[in-house]
């Protein structure tokens, strides 16, 4: 019978780049001290959930939420754990510096940055802060002021989202994207031609919902490429989880006012502590902006008469991990009530992972790398499996190698459309593998 394990070792060359390289590079090369010095949990103790999305804000507050702790499991992958939590992959790869995005060690604790410092803006509408990548909107006003925040994409270095205020000035289910002709050459010259519309369904980029902003040609949208929230990924829009994107849609009126800002550092208060939370900032901005939160600070210590610790100031913005630190009690007491990291039992499914259908005799596959590092194997399945539309893909074991077989698909025309997709969005030249083997 059969067998796809059986299949000769092939000499198909591969070049990861694209989303594997982006993700990848995320990986620092500092070593994550541990989760003891984030946490002073009880032992055994595991909270079933945390709060990832909807955040009461105390009068005079500016920081919301509180870290977590959860024991990775084999399997897991950083950009599954970020989707289920309501997280960014840059902001939770920050946060866990030197941790492999795609096959990290079971058993290892990581860190959910859940907590997070609101932008210096007025609190009204939708603010954007594409330095941390993150989006709130603002719900009520003054005692019952609510706050929802999800993670987004954004544009990249060469088309970067604009800053500046703006609104949404129409709202549409299930969009049409209109290709825009810088796009299309984009494509074009890889291979790739795009018609001038593509309608709803899998293939479309926008997703299931649209905000539409005055600002021409600017979006915040839906995706069909979930691995990508977290990354400077756009062409300038701004995009959301599919899950994220239908709560905020129908929660968001015409005219709804948005602020798009570039804050990297933020500084706020919570219950009398001052926080400082710090990102990578984007291109050509982190001198300005370190001016301006240094001035800020030298601020405070004259308002209060009290030396700020500028060696742990300095350490906070050059490490970068995006977490709110505490470095100033405003009044005496007030560090009782730094909220303890809070250690998360790992779900039983995390939502939105990638299931891989089961391997079936009679379907076509496409033989995408051929290596003899298990490890290197699965990184480069999983890639595969976060791509948008999905390709399944899984590593088969034999004679001290392993391959990465995508599939499988019914017909050769989907194997033929899945090894094209390799190719322009990743370099990899997989190889057809036909119902008889060939």
């Amino acid at each position: 019978m059969y067998r796809i394990a059986d299949l000769p070792l092939s000499t198909a060359c591969f070049r990861l780049i694209a989303l594997g390289v982006c993700i990848l590079s995320l990986q620092g090369c500092a070593v994550l001290r541990g989760a003891q010095e984030q946490s002073s949990l009880a032992p055994g103790h595991l909270a079933a959930e945390i709060e990832r999305n909807d955040f009461p804000v105390a009068n005079g507050d500016d920081v919301i939420g509180r870290l977590a702790v959860l024991r990775l499991e084999q399997g897991d992958t950083l950009p599954d754990i970020a989707r289920h939590f309501g997280l960014g992959i840059t902001a939770l790869s920050a946060a866990n510096p030197g941790m492999d995005v795609w096959a990290p060690e079971a058993g290892k604790p990581v860190i959910l940055p859940l907590s997070f410092v609101l932008p210096d803006t007025p609190r009204r509408g939708i603010v954007v802060n594409v330095a941390t990548m993150r989006l709130f909107q603002y719900k009520g006003d003054g005692a019952s002021l609510a706050v929802s925040t999800y993670p987004v994409g954004v544009g990249t270095k060469e088309r970067p989202t604009p800053t500046g205020p703006t609104r949404v000035y129409r709202k549409a289910a299930r969009p049409t994207w209109h290709v825009p002709a810088s796009i299309a050459e984009d494509h074009r010259k890889k291979g790739d031609p795009l018609p001038p519309e593509v309608p709803p369904g899998p293939e479309n980029p926008l997703g299931e919902y649209a905000l539409y902003l005055s600002k021409p040609g600017y979006l915040i949208h839906g995706t069909n490429k979930p691995a990508s929230i977290g990354l400077k990924a756009t062409n300038g829009c701004m995009r959301l989880y599919p899950e994220n994107i239908e709560v905020l849609y129908n929660d968001t009126p015409v005219n709804t006012p948005v602020a798009i800002v570039n804050q990297p550092y933020l500084i706020g208060q919570r219950d009398g502590v001052l926080y400082l939370e710090a990102h990578t900032p984007l291109e050509d901005a982190g001198t300005l902006e370190l001016t301006k939160v240094y001035e800020k600070l030298r601020a405070i210590e004259k308002k209060t008469g009290r030396a700020l610790d500028w060696t742990k100031i300095r350490k906070v913005q050059a490490e970068a991990r995006g977490i709110p630190v505490p470095i100033l009690e405003l009044r005496q007491g007030s560090e009782k009530g730094i909220p303890q990291t809070m250690e998360v039992g790992h779900p039983d499914t995390l939502h939105g992972r990638p299931e891989i259908p089961d391997l079936k005799p009679d379907a076509w596959y496409v033989l995408a790398a051929d290596v003899r590092n298990e490890l290197e194997a699965r990184r480069i399945a999983a890639i595969i499996n976060h791509q948008g539309p999905p390709i399944p893909a899984r590593v088969l074991a034999k004679n001290n190698a392993y391959r990465v077989i995508a599939g499988p698909f019914a017909d050769g025309s989907r194997a033929r459309d899945a090894a094209k997709r390799l190719k322009i969005d990743l370099e990899i030249d997989g190889i057809l593998i036909d119902p008889a083997g060939k």
